[in-house]
């Protein structure tokens, strides 16, 4: 089921004024999310026409002026990740070309993000690659939320603004009146967001499931650090791609004693099994948000989609008027 989030900001303005250079456009990754930042920032998306080849290259063309205006660009790469990642970089081409004065990519989710570093050599750093594509491309700004690793911001040389879901989620839970929580983070690597999570959850006790991965996709959970015999527990992670990880960690919980065990995650993959793993019953509710469009073919009982369209609509607002985003998360 779909709630609109009820985290309110000032509304910025009834309506932009004509002679604002704000202007926003979307690529046609999620459309319905980029809607609903415009109906925020009380304007219109700007028109784009999308053609494609017989052979499948992709031709766009802004449909308006765009000449020393602002442009922000909405655009999550998610499947189809090369199409959703080729219509930005020509987007982003074409404002440039059109002679708009700043360009800032909106990425409500960074495909590539996973290959961050180099762990086993002869491998790419695809994080880095696509840093700089979108430079090259023509982006002078980028606003990313809850990347999958924060060591990403820095493979930028242009400024970079990292917008976190956490609000929307914690404003959720905070609404259930949940009791005896206790915040879990499914792998090691995710302990400092599990850790910020539980401190804006009333202080809640820390637990860390020791998770050794095998190969990609695949995960084997091994031990609990922590006690959540009794309690509610929250697993908390960035995205659910194929679901194994919060599946197992939440398999994990029930058979450390956990009373309830919810799943919380900011982008909704969903690649294959993850529908049949979370629909299961091992997670009273799962809960995500919007980042990524989530189609009724993959969306299961236990489901509950947030959005984070004001999160990101009060974003693009705050950069456009020059002050801080920052402020927004303490």
């Amino acid at each position: 089921m779909t709630r609109t989030t009820t985290l309110k900001f000032p509304p910025p303005l009834t309506t932009i004024p004509e002679n604002n250079r704000l202007r926003l456009f979307s690529g046609s990754a999620n459309i319905p999310l980029a809607q609903e930042i415009a109906r925020y920032l009380g304007m219109d998306l700007g028109p784009i026409i999308r053609k494609r080849f017989a052979d499948g290259e992709l031709y766009v063309q802004v449909q308006e002026s765009i000449r020393g205006c602002d442009v922000y660009l909405i655009q999550p790469c998610c499947h189809p990740v090369n199409d959703h990642l080729m219509e930005l970089l020509i987007i982003i081409d074409a404002c440039r070309r059109a002679s708009a004065r700043q360009i800032t990519a909106v990425l409500p989710y960074y495909c590539y993000a996973r290959a961050d570093r180099k762990t086993a050599g002869r491998e790419s750093i695809t994080a880095k690659l696509v840093a700089n594509l979108m430079t090259e491309a023509g982006a002078n700004r980028v606003v990313g939320m809850d990347l999958h690793s924060a060591q990403i911001q820095g493979y930028f040389d242009i400024p970079f603004d990292h917008v976190y879901g956490s609000p929307v989620l914690l404003n959720y839970l905070q609404s259930k009146r949940l009791e005896d929580l206790v915040v879990v983070s499914p792998d090691v690597g995710g302990v400092a967001r599990a850790r910020a999570f539980a401190k804006k959850l009333n202080d809640a006790p820390l637990a860390i499931i020791d998770k050794r991965r095998q190969a990609h996709n695949v995960a084997e959970v091994m031990n609990l650090i922590g006690d959540v015999k009794g309690k509610t527990a929250v697993l908390v992670d960035d995205m659910i791609d194929t679901a194994g990880t919060i599946c197992e960690g939440g398999r994990l919980l029930k058979a450390e004693g956990a009373r309830q065990v919810y799943a919380c995650a900011t982008h909704a993959v969903f690649s294959p099994p993850a529908i049949e793993r979370l629909s299961s019953g091992v997670f009273e509710e799962v809960i995500i948000t919007n980042t990524i469009p989530t189609p009724d073919a993959k969306q299961f009982k236990q489901l509950t989609i947030l959005s984070v369209a004001n999160l990101i609509g009060e974003t693009i607002w705050r950069i456009h008027e020059d002050s801080s985003v920052s402020s927004m998360f303490r």
